[in-house]
């Protein structure tokens, strides 16, 4: 669907119409290879989102200590970006069969945790706006 997504916005695209065909191809084909080696892919998606886990995880930890002196709870990034690193470093080391229900759980987690500190730093945010006076 990507492939032919790419092939409709070449068709309206006014310049740069063959990086739209190009990618259009690239989609298809991986789209195709994707269907005839479902485990394959499974397991290369699965090592994507274990490195994305790691990648955000020293990301939430970096920003918790840079807005430690600003955010009274940047412990709570730190936990979650801790838990995150966890969790990219299990995910790794889980078999094929493991490794789908741990991701699906995991995954799961990671959005729960990115709700719980959005939700949070919204009060934040609220209370920041009526210190100002705004």
């Amino acid at each position: 669907m990507a492939g032919l997504e790419q092939f409709l916005v070449a068709a309206f695209a006014e310049s740069w119409k063959w990086l739209w065909i190009v990618f259009g191809v690239l989609f298809v084909f991986c789209g195709i290879v994707a269907l005839a080696y479902p485990k394959e892919t499974f397991a290369n998606i699965a090592s994507a989102i274990g490195f994305l886990f790691l990648l955000f995880g020293i990301f939430w930890i970096i920003e918790a200590f840079a807005v430690r002196e600003a955010n009274e709870l940047w412990w709570m990034g730190l936990i979650a970006g801790i838990l995150l690193v966890v969790m990219a470093f299990w995910v790794a080391g889980q078999f094929f069969y493991t490794k789908a229900f741990t991701l699906l759980v995991f995954a799961g987690i990671w959005a729960l945790m990115q709700g719980i500190t959005d939700i949070v730093r919204a009060f934040e945010v609220r209370k920041f706006k009526k210190l100002i006076g705004a």
